[in-house]
């Protein structure tokens, strides 16, 4: 089974979320002290932004408007909007950017720690993430935060991401052979898993793997509940699909900047990015409600439970397949370490916890 995409309404929540955060919290000290960020002088912040719907978005209006705030806090900020995250993406590498905000999955060429957080299994709940993120400012992980020029600033929530099948049949692992998967490029992981099961991958991108679904052209996919609607993915689904209750993953976003360029701008960076942390930690429910509110809008007669020993072994194939993927280099071993830890104290009678891997 496959992760899937950033949605239209995704974005709308990484942006909302992400973009507060970064905008308008990275000078919250200015704001409260009435003091400039650097004395006697204004530094300029340009961040990327991805956005699917552009300039009409409510990111971009979003992060304009904070934009436009932070001059009251001795910042000058612009924005720049993408339709595209791959060329937001290139463009952050290239410096035409201070900051940028993409998915998780694509900031893993930055941080392999990081962007292993949405590996399969690793988080059953948000409140993993939650526990998670709050380890970001500790002394021992927040240096695992920066590599090379750049830094994560913080990661948030976007929701699981549900197995969804066009067929209810399809309710074990072994029925899964020979079916057609969605498979997105970005992430490798993604036909490692699909081999395993026995299925057969159809390779696609965050932009055509729903049209794939609704077309009949793929048996299976991976997506938020917040992909539902604006995807019209019920299409897919038909009369006869369902989707499993049981989440793949924990879909998150992040904020990357260029660390090396910011700390010519701003000396007390790290202090500043402390203090965004610390907000984003407090902003992480507004957003979990959101998404909450759109898996409760999916129709009851969609959603589907695996029997309780098809979902053992669906929990077992889960856990085989990160230790895997892990020794293949593939997720990052010191962040599939601290996810265990965070799933051991959450739930301490879990079998894995008493295993050495």
């Amino acid at each position: 089974m496959v992760r899937s995409l950033m949605t239209k309404s995704t974005q709308r929540v990484t942006g909302l979320a992400l973009m507060a955060t970064c905008l308008g919290v990275f000078n919250a000290q200015a704001a409260t002290t009435g003091k400039a960020v650097i004395a006697d002088t204004t530094p300029h912040i340009n961040f990327c932004v991805y956005d699917i719907m552009g300039e009409g978005g409510d990111v971009y209006h979003y992060a304009q408007n904070l934009a436009l705030s932070a001059k009251k806090w001795h910042l000058d900020a612009s924005v720049r909007v993408y339709t595209d995250e791959r060329v937001a993406t290139e463009d952050f590498k290239a410096g035409q950017c201070d900051g940028l905000a993409i998915s998780t999955l694509r900031a893993k060429q930055f941080n392999a720690f990081i962007g292993s957080i949405d590996s399969i299994g690793s988080a059953p709940t948000y409140q993993h993430i939650h526990m998670l993120i709050s380890t970001l400012n500790s002394p021992q992980i927040a240096p695992l935060t920066i590599k090379g020029d750049y830094q994560v600033v913080t990661v948030m929530p976007l929701g699981a991401t549900y197995v969804m099948v066009n067929n209810r049949h399809i309710d074990s692992l072994d029925k899964a052979a020979g079916k057609k998967v969605a498979v997105v490029g970005v992430d490798k992981a993604q036909s490692k898993i699909v081999q395993k099961l026995g299925a057969q991958a159809v390779m696609t991108d965050i932009y055509n793997f729903a049209n794939l679904f609704n077309n009949g052209q793929v048996d299976i996919i991976t997506a938020p509940a917040l992909a539902f609607k604006p995807l019209e993915l019920s299409k897919g689904l038909g009369e006869y699909g369902g989707i499993y209750r049981l989440p793949l993953t924990q879909m998150t976003g992040t904020i990357l900047i260029n660390r090396t360029r910011l700390l010519k701008k701003i000396p007390d960076l790290d202090q500043k990015i402390g203090k965004v942390r610390e907000y984003a930690l407090k902003e992480m429910d507004k957003s979990m409600t959101y998404i909450s509110k759109r898996e409760q809008e999916i129709p009851a007669h969609f959603w589907l439970d695996l029997p309780a020993n098809e979902q053992a072994r669906y929990v077992q194939m889960m856990r085989e397949a990160r230790v895997q993927l892990t020794k293949e280099g593939v997720y990052d071993a010191r962040m599939m370490t601290l996810m265990k830890r965070v799933r051991c104290k959450i739930e301490p009678i879990s079998a894995e916890c008493s295993m050495v891997n």
